[in-house]
This record gives structure tokens, sequence and C-alpha cells, in this order.
């Protein structure tokens, strides 16, 4: 898909103005570290980590075994700071001190001696890769070290470390607060906030840090957290993170004694209920725009301050999803637009996509995005064809940029996505419906697709269709494709001679897939939503042309299977 005129010119626009902030960021930083930090301040608390650590993992620190990002790094003796990381990802991982957290699990002295050693090498070492000085490393770096204090800080007496390291702190915050004009709007800035207020908070005086911070921090959360608890962004995993912040900060406010920013509880309260819209049976977080691997540690630690534990809404009308659910049957829709160009750096071109579990197993899902490796899965998995969704002739309904100038200055951004889309609902006693419409073919095809989903008790039905710009207009001539991505864990097979696909869940449940006068195929695909890396998958995938017919309806139903008869075997009757 070709990024049109429109799109240049915001694009040109977008990098005009990070180029002004970075150099209005970069001259206030360099005059203001010519000055000198004194340690003259000391830190009184020390926040909470609600981040899950592995005290096993400290043994293999100790023993020089560093792995971050899917990669292992053996220093055989020498200094881990002297050591080239074999990927970007890995060099972030290490330069954020995140696995402090492990350090302090282990609860010895060997553990905490070795962490003091090695932030005190890093401290010390004059030169490191330019992966460390990034802001996004940096600001997880400060919270690292705020958060484990206690362990790098007990049982020591050298008076030496602790001007050091508050000397490092210090400089590093404030430069972290300089910086902050040229940190990319969207999750990052806000983090570089939650990560500036804390340090406010620990440290025993910092008053006019925390007026400034208090009062952006407040801009931020109301900007960022929409009415309905979605992050603007549209990626759920970035209210995930961000609650694991914000729940320990609200409880610094407390320590402390200061009144929290007045956005701070709100938009607490607004993203806990966020997190159960889009949670499968199996405490999974539906895979959409940039969301990936669920870490079900972290989902069950926030769901312990989830004092609500209300049934889900229904609808995120801020966010653009909808969500249906009867017994234990869920199906999560993306009825949105793009977010905003500057927001779009992970966003998916899956417009009215929609995931579908069954109890505690998801069904049909979208591809994802690895924890790690992004850039490199980003281009083919965040293409329309990588979701449960319709495309046009092969084509994306948006354009992700590709590796370049243009992508290394502003990130790997969504363009020409889709603008408008609109959903309406109707629901009874025992069926909910959704009926939604997205113009991202409307340039490129000048046609409109359109998509209902009903769900009723054993069956979820929809109806793809393409329509004219125009009431009355012409129809492109195009191939219209309907892929539904199944999740690796049930076995989709070819049956009625090719007429349907059976689904066959972990648990021996089955469903049942017909589309109304097309035989479905099924083709490869790739799941990258699972701690356990990318694992291959099927499709199943419905193929008609726009001059034969301009709409594919198609079913999924629920089929019992004869008693005696086997369970896995592709000749096994159904009783539908």
């Amino acid at each position: 898909m070709a990024i049109t005129a429109g799109d240049r010119l915001s694009l040109a626009a977008l990098a005009l103005d990070r180029g002004a902030r970075r150099a209005v960021s970069w001259v206030r930083l360099v005059a203001a570290l010519a000055v000198p930090v004194r340690a003259n301040d000391r830190l009184v608390i020390s926040p909470q980590d609600l981040r899950t650590a592995d005290p096993t993992v400290a043994n293999d620190i100790y023993a020089g075994r560093f792995a971050f990002a899917g990669k292992l790094v053996t220093t055989a003796g020498r200094s881990i700071w002297e050591i080239e990381g074999p990927t970007r990802d890995w060099t972030a991982g290490l330069h954020s001190f995140g696995w402090l957290r492990h350090l302090k699990a282990a609860d010895s002295a060997i553990a905490r001696a070795n962490a003091r050693a090695l932030v005190d090498d890093w401290m010390q070492s004059r030169r490191h890769d330019r992966v460390a000085y990034r802001v996004d490393v940096t600001s997880r770096r400060v919270m690292a070290y705020l958060t484990q204090a206690n362990v790098l800080l007990a049982d020591t007496d050298d008076a030496g470390f602790y001007r050091r390291f508050t000397r490092s702190l210090l400089n590093e915050t404030r430069g972290l607060r300089l910086r902050y004009l040229m940190t990319p709007p969207g999750a990052q800035r806000l983090g570089v906030l939650v990560t500036l207020a804390t340090a406010s908070l620990c440290f025993e005086r910092q008053p006019k840090l925390r007026r400034w911070v208090d009062k952006r921090l407040d801009l931020e959360l109301g900007r960022q957290i929409l009415p309905d608890g979605c992050h603007v962004s549209r990626n759920p995993g970035i209210a995930l993170q961000l609650l694991l912040d914000l729940l320990p900060l609200r409880q610094a406010y407390t320590a402390r004694g200061y009144p929290p920013p007045a956005a701070l509880q709100p938009a607490i309260d607004r993203a806990m209920p966020m997190l159960r819209f889009f949670r499968h049976g199996d405490g999974s977080i539906a895979l959409f725009n940039g969301m990936g691997p669920t870490p079900p540690d972290l989902l069950a630690t926030l769901t312990a301050y989830d004092e609500a534990r209300a049934k889900p809404t229904r609808a995120l009308a801020s966010g653009g999803y909808q969500r249906l659910e009867l017994g234990n049957k869920v199906v999560v829709m993306d009825v949105g637009p793009a977010p905003a160009l500057p927001l779009a750096a992970q966003a998916g071109a899956g417009p009215l996509s929609f995931e579908f579990s069954d109890g505690l197993h998801r069904v049909i899902v979208n591809c994802g995005l690895p924890e790690t490796g992004r850039a490199d899965w980003g281009q083919a998995t965040r293409q329309t064809a990588a979701h449960s969704t319709v495309t046009l002739d092969d084509r994306s309904a948006g354009h992700v940029l590709k590796p370049g100038v243009v992508s290394r200055l502003l990130g790997p951004l969504l363009v020409s996505g889709v603008r408008v889309a609109t959903a309406e609902r109707r629901d009874t006693a025992d069926r909910q419906e959704v009926s939604a419409r997205h113009d991202g073919y409307r340039r490129r095809f000048r046609g409109l697709h359109s998509r209902t989903l009903a769900l009723a008790h054993g069956r979820l039905e929809g109806l793809d269709r393409l329509e004219p710009v125009r009431v009355g207009g012409p129809l492109p001539d195009v191939e219209i494709v309907a892929r539904f991505h199944v999740h690796p864990a049930v076995k989709a097979t070819s049956v009625r001679d090719g007429a349907g696909v059976l689904l066959v869940l972990p648990n021996r449940d089955a469903w049942l897939f017909t589309a109304e006068g097309v035989k479905p195929e099924i083709e490869e695909s790739v799941f990258l939503g699972g701690l356990e890396g990318p694992r291959r998958s099927e499709q199943i995938v419905v193929r008609v042309r726009s001059s034969q017919r301009a709409e594919i309806a198609w079913r999924f139903t629920r089929a019992e299977r004869q008693a005696g008869k086997p369970e896995d075997g592709t000749n096994a009757p159904l009783l539908l």
C-alpha cells in the first residue's frame, strides 16, 4: 500500500517537530551537565516493585550468565560492561537494570554484594553502548535504582558508594527531566514522568521537581488514559505496564504525605476494568495493536489490586472495541480507527478483526507481536493479513514504515490506516450482535468493508461485505479474502469434502466452520502471542471475487461428537 501525499506531509511535520524538540532538549542538557551535581540529598523511601522476581536468576548472574531478550551471554571472567551485546534488545535489558529485582529476591549477602559491585562498575565505567542512554532505557534504569535501593544500600558502611550512587541517580534524574521534550509522545513520555515523579518522592528534598512533574503528569494521564480506560495508542498491553508503575507511585505519595496529582487515582480506576474487558477465559489479553504475550504473574498481581472485580463492560467507546459474551464464550472485536500518527509505532492494520475463545481455550486469534524482536516481525504481523479480518487483493489497510531514514527518526509508524470506523450494537437475552464499517480501503479501491458478528448459544455468525463508497455506486473488481487465524493449540481439519473445517480444542470440544457457497481453505500462519516465542499455526481462508459476489457469510457452530466414537479421528461423525 503506497503512502499518500497527505501522509508524507504529516510525516514531514512530525519529523520537524521532533527535530526541534530534540535540539532544544540537547541544548538544555549540555548546559545543565556543565554544572556538576552534588550528592546533597538522600533517599528516604524505596517504592515497591510489583514485577515478579526469580531468585534463581541471581545464581546465574553471580556466575556471569546474563540472559535477556532470548539471548544468553557468558562473561568468562570479564566485566559484563566490556562485552558487546548480541542484540539491541539484549543491551537494553542489561542497561535497564530490571534484573536487580532477582538479586533482591535472593535475599543473601552475596547477592547484595554482587548487585553493588555491578552497579558500581557501571557508574565508574567511562563508556557504554549508546543504547544505555536512550530515554526509555535511562527511565527504566532510574526506576530500578529507586525500587531496588534497599538491596544496594543494605549491609554496607561504604559512604563512598552511597555518594556515588546518589550522585549518579540525581544526575540521571536531572538529565531525564531535561530530555523530556525529546521523548516520543505516548506511553514512553508518560513512563518518563512516572519515573521522575517516583524520584521526586524517594529523595528527601526535591520540592521543585515534584511540583514540576505533578503538573505534567496530571496532564498526560488525562490525555493518554481515555475515559473508558483504554490507552490512547489502543494497545491493551501499555495500560498493563503503566499500572505496574502507577500503583506503587500512588503508595509513594501516601508514604510521603503528599497529595497525588488529581488524575492519578481516576486513571487507575479507569484502567483496571479495561484489563477485564480484553481478557479471555484463559486469562490472556486479546492481541490488538501491539499487544504481545500476557505475563500471567503480572496479570495476577494486578488482579489482586482490582477491588471491584465486576463483569467486563460490553464496549470501549473511546478505545474503539466491542466485547460479545454469552456464558463462557467471548468475542473481542476492533471497531476503531488507527491511532494518531505519533502514537502508531506498534499499531496493527487490523480493522474489524476479532478474537474468539471458548472457556479456557482461545479459538480464533490475531498473530500478535512477540515480546522481543518486534522490528523483525512487525513488517509482516502488523499487516491486515496477520489479523482475523478481511483484505482486498491481499493489500493491507495500512502501511508500516519500512526500515530506513524515516523509520529510524520517527519509528516504525503505521500510516495510511483507517481514519473512520463506526459500530452499532444490538443485544437480546440470548444473542449479541455488532455491525461495524471502516474506510481503510476507500482511497485505494473506492470501497468500504463492513462486518457483522453475532454470538448466540452454540454458534458465532459473521457477514463480511464490500460496499461502495457512494450508495448505488460501482464496486471495484477485487478479491475479497476473509482470514481466521487459529490458535496453535487448536487442531484444524478439513471435513465434508472440503466444505467445512473442524476445529478441535485441547479439551476435545469442537467447532465447525462453514462459509455459505464457498469452500474454505487451510493455510499456514504464525502465532506470536505466547511466552514460548513464535509458533507455527494455521488459518482458515475464504476467497471470493467481488464481481461474482460482494459478501461472505460464515459461521462457527458448536459440534457434538457421538458417544463411543474416536474424538481424534478426521472421520468421526458429528451431531450438529
